[in-house]
């Protein structure tokens, strides 16, 4: 994770933009904080964006769906202005899910992408499948990142450079559910692997990192001063759910721990995974909860490279559906990101909170659909500006909307 901008914040709240004709709009009538639309090249039809940081640039993929064809584009923001698409591949029998879609990542010239694809008739049976590009060749033959051949649920991975030309990649591995349905009645149970992929398309150090967790809430990696660290929704015998960390402390990955017992019991997934960023030995990780029937959004600060955690900050309004996401600003303050419901009605909310505890006023980025169809927002900070990406649904179609803000505005 690295691109880490040490940014000059002012003590107000954010942000959001997007560009046509630069535009400006207040969404939030108390905040008077304003936003720019940037015009996005993707087609009607398009959806799922990943935003991403690699060399200094800011890049977003997405999968743009025509009748049964989906085709995964990636775009750079190059002087202010997105780079003409590039796609990078498409098929018919992919498994495309609001939760856990393609993504793609970047270690100096070298390029990573993954996408689903089915690998039978059954619902819920799908093979990851990866592949690379080096600076000015083709992408490569794609190749599936896991060794078994079972028929079941592989996926929601997160991606990582790793070294000086490799990538550190994680996933949900089903290969041991085979007979379970997807609100786990029979089989074995989820599991969590990891791996590194070299820029010659070799796997190495796959691992088992946990034996049993939650069957499809999102993944998360950072990478600490000390190594890899995954995030993830856990799940225990009496189906607590909360979010556990895994961790490579000097070249060995230890026994994965709760990072704060919610104490959350749900039968079944709750497709509400964390999200976690890392600079030096500075972690910090957001997620939800429906702990007690009360929805929370909550994040927390970790100085020692996730071994230990301070105290959760508590920023939603009370009425979150989560779908979260953090970025650090400096070792002490960091932006968090959810989807907050309003009555019918829900908006992507942003808050800055500082690792003393205190919170800013939350601000509302975009009016948001609650449905799943409009996925997961996406949100990275770079040069003392804050993006943000996310899926705009209308009755026929879908797009994707992109939008900024200048710290230095507020």
């Amino acid at each position: 994770m690295k691109v880490f901008a040490k940014i000059t914040i002012c003590f107000a709240l954010l942000f959001l933009s997007c560009k046509n004709e630069k535009q400006t709009i207040h969404l939030n009538d108390e905040a008077k904080t304003p936003i720019d639309y940037i015009s996005f090249p993707s087609e009607n039809g398009s959806s799922l964006p990943y935003m991403f940081i690699a060399n200094n640039h800011l890049f977003i993929s997405w999968v743009t769906t025509k009748d049964s064809l989906n085709s995964l584009y990636f775009s750079e923001f190059f002087e202010n202005k997105w780079k003409k698409p590039e796609k990078i591949a498409s098929g018919t029998d992919w498994f495309v899910n609001w939760a856990d879609f393609p993504k793609v990542a970047k270690n100096g010239e070298n390029l990573l992408a993954n996408y689903l694809k089915m690998s039978d008739t059954t619902t819920y049976a799908y093979d990851i499948f990866v592949l690379q590009k080096q600076e000015k060749k083709e992408w490569s033959k794609p190749f599936k990142i896991h060794k078994d051949i079972t028929k079941t649920e592989h996926g929601f991975v997160s991606m990582l450079p790793y070294g000086e030309e490799s990538f550190f990649i994680t996933w949900l591995d089903g290969r041991n559910t085979s007979g379970e349905n997807h609100d786990q009645a029979g089989g074995g149970a989820m599991t969590l692997r990891g791996a590194i992929l070299s820029k010659e398309g070799v796997l190495s150090e796959e691992q088992l990192l946990d034996s049993r967790i939650c069957d499809c809430c999102q993944t998360t990696a950072a990478i600490t001063k000390n190594g890899p660290v995954v995030l993830y929704r856990d799940r225990s015998d009496a189906e607590v759910r909360d979010i556990s960390i895994v961790r490579n402390v000097d070249g060995k990955w230890i026994e994965p721990k709760t990072i704060h017992n919610d104490n959350w019991e749900i039968f079944g997934c709750p497709v509400n995974g964390p999200s976690a960023v890392a600079f030096e030995s500075t972690l910090a990780v957001a997620w939800f909860t429906g702990a007690n029937n009360q929805a929370k959004v909550q994040a927390v600060f970790s100085k020692d490279d996730g071994e230990t955690f301070l105290s959760p900050i508590q920023m939603d309004g009370g009425d979150p559906i989560g779908r979260v996401a953090i970025v650090l600003l400096d070792e002490e303050n960091a932006l968090v990101s959810w989807v907050e419901a309003f009555g019918e009605e829900a908006k992507v909310q942003v808050v800055k909170i500082n690792i003393s505890g205190t919170v800013s006023t939350p601000f509302a980025i975009a009016d948001f659909s609650k449905s799943r169809a409009s996925g997961f927002p996406q949100m990275q900070v770079l040069n003392n500006v804050v993006y943000f990406a996310w899926t705009n649904v209308e009755e026929t179609t879908s797009n994707i909307k992109v939008a900024s803000i200048n710290l230095d505005k507020l």
